[in-house]
């Protein structure tokens, strides 16, 4: 490789702020602030809203369907009384 043309490869940790969760990874981002990590070492970090541990998708707290089906729905709407 080159020197002085890639970016700087270090650990960071990616902090979840909607769930106080926290996971170390290296990455090629340079935020200026730090935090301790678990491990007691200080690390850059970088606030993120939605991670694994929050996202709808992963934790099962999506949306819920309901047991009547959509045409069940549109008929039920849209049929004359």
């Amino acid at each position: 490789m080159k020197k002085d043309t890639h970016p700087k490869y270090q650990p960071i940790i990616f902090h979840d702020v909607t769930c106080n969760k926290s996971f170390l990874i290296s990455s090629t981002l340079s935020p200026k602030e730090t935090m301790k990590y678990e491990d007691g070492n200080e690390y850059p970090v970088y606030k993120i809203e939605t991670s694994s541990e929050s996202h709808p998708f992963y934790t099962g707290k999506g949306r819920i369907e309901t047991k009547e089906g959509r045409i069940a729905k549109f008929r039920k709407k849209y049929t004359s009384k």
